[in-house]
């Protein structure tokens, strides 16, 4: 008898799969996603029979191990590379010997989608109920359109995920099938006021919305699923604020509708006044989303009062920069009042260059956003001082607009700047200390592919804005770009090619939005 080693640790429902286990108590992750009870965990001390091993090996003869598991691995033909920096990606954490792909796919995209709830940050994750609420659908067989378009958004939207990772003939075939399969129950559910309003559904819409992105099937930059967030959390109001799971599909809809307006200068129908008023101040995401809401109603104001600047008068434009100053102050302030625990932390990396690093990635992603809104707020100033000092020949308006003009060219500039220091941390090539972080086991990022996902829109604002060096831009592109390769990710190839055209303000209004919430049929 001898010492066989570093056992696994994992649970033995995961050993026996094969699979990654988390070693969560009282039970692991996976076994939560499946809707099976964990078998627990087995003793440190662990002594296995080698003798017969060591024998062979005495004698040169090779021993088959799993034999009949390895008959269904996929060959490493079968596995995209996923770019330069993926030489062999087996996926060995979701091959598993006695599951179908389809099981396969779904513990892929739990995995690298869904994130549990962080306490270090005060308990924020993202669609962490969702593998819950997937597998009561599917264990309860609930035959209500809601929950059977659910399953089939989830289904597909994980076929789809993983097909970017794996070459295995029919799985995008399946994904696209039960994505149109989705949209049909979808529809049905859309018809029923009170599937309508259930958490499933509009869990169906968040989904289906992230295949959109993970199949690169945007038409343009503008999203097809925009206008039934806005129908649909019209229609649930604000009894979705008080339970988790409509809390955090709420802040991911609502997002997603910012995007829409801000960056791609779209024209939102929702009045989400009364529900932001909701959100809790205290908390840095839900705080800052209250402060987009203002700036979204700032913004609508000149926007929707005439076709041109000129025409609002002078005493109107300097209360919209007045107010523009009001929200730039309470973003700054905003940063004053996050515990140490939020802040970005400077340090070097193994490169010798100096960077921005974050204790938890969703304190990255809030960051990102942040100074996406100082950029935006600051280039609305500036248009908004031209057309002041067009109307007004006063020296001391031209004096305070050229100030403004360097003060906001100054921030705007730290802003891309620290956005760019902190792309190798939100990207996974640094660890907190700055370290180099080596690709995982299956050749993908450390960092989990939902958050790549949420990064690439304030990028993409970075190099839409015009203020980005050659150096800065070549970087986020090439994230970008890898991002599509490695993690799946089109949307992601789709920004990296914007070619620096005016695309935000040129964008078609593709949708109405006045449509009943019965006749969404575009998701």
């Amino acid at each position: 008898m001898v010492y066989g080693g570093k056992p696994s640790t994992g649970c033995h429902l995961c050993r026996k799969r094969k699979i990654k286990c988390d070693e969560g108590r009282p039970g692991c992750r996976n076994c939560g996603i499946h809707g099976k009870p964990c078998p627990g965990y087995r003793p440190d001390g662990i002594f296995r029979n080698e003798t017969y091993k060591v024998q062979q090996l005495i004698h040169g003869k090779a021993i088959v191990y799993s034999s009949s598991s390895s008959k269904q691995q996929p060959s490493n033909h079968d596995v995209s590379s996923g770019g330069k920096d993926l030489q062999v990606a087996t996926l060995p954490a979701y091959q598993i010997s006695d599951s179908t792909w389809e099981e396969r796919a779904l513990c892929y995209f739990f995995d690298q989608f869904t994130i549990v709830e962080c306490n270090a940050v005060g308990g924020m994750g993202h669609l962490g109920f969702l593998p819950s609420l997937y597998a009561d659908c599917r264990d309860q067989n609930h035959g209500n359109p809601a929950s059977l378009s659910l399953r089939l958004a989830v289904d597909a939207t994980a076929l789809m995920a993983l097909s970017n990772r794996v070459n295995v003939p029919g799985i995008v075939t399946q994904a696209r099938y039960r994505f149109g399969l989705a949209l049909r129950r979808l529809q049905e559910a859309l018809d029923l006021p009170v599937e309508a309003a259930k958490d499933e559904t509009f869990a169906t819409l968040v989904i289906l919305s992230l295949f959109e992105d993970i199949s690169g099937d945007r038409h343009g930059l503008t999203s097809a699923h925009t206008v039934g967030f806005e129908a649909l959390t019209r229609l649930r109001g604000e009894s979705q604020l008080g339970h988790a799971a409509g809390l955090d599909m709420f802040k991911y809809a609502y997002v997603r509708m910012q995007i829409e307006f801000l960056l791609l200068k779209g024209k939102p129908s929702l009045d989400s006044d009364r529900l932001v008023e909701r959100l809790d101040g205290a908390d840095p995401l839900q705080s800052l989303m209250i402060i987009a809401s203002k700036v979204r109603k700032l913004i609508s104001e000149p926007t929707s009062a005439s076709d041109s600047l000129q025409s609002a008068g002078i005493t109107k434009l300097a209360s919209w920069i007045d107010s523009c100053r009001r929200l730039d102050s309470e973003l700054f302030q905003w940063t004053q009042t996050l515990s140490d625990i939020w802040l970005p932390l400077e340090t070097r990396s193994h490169t010798g260059e100096n960077v921005l690093t974050y204790r938890e990635m969703i304190a990255a992603v809030i960051w990102a956003h942040y100074r996406v809104l100082r950029i935006f707020i600051h280039s609305v100033m500036a248009d908004l001082f031209r057309t002041l000092v067009s109307l007004c020949d006063s020296p001391g308006i031209q004096h305070e607009a050229s100030q403004h003009e360097a003060d906001g060219l100054r921030l705007s500039l730290e802003m891309v700047s620290d956005s760019c220091r902190s792309v190798p941390f939100c990207f996974g090539e640094i660890d907190l200390f700055g370290n180099p972080m080596p690709p995982s086991e299956q050749g993908m990022s450390r960092v989990r592919a939902f958050y790549l996902y949420t990064m690439l829109w304030p990028l993409w604002f970075i190099l839409s804005c015009g203020l980005a060096t050659p150096e800065q831009t070549q970087m986020i592109r090439g994230v970008m770009a890898r991002t599509g390769s490695e993690a799946g990710i089109k949307l992601a190839t789709m920004l990296a090619s914007y070619d620096g055209r005016d695309v935000m303000s040129s964008m078609p209004q593709l949708y109405s939005l006045e449509r009943p919430v019965r006749e969404v049929s575009v998701m």
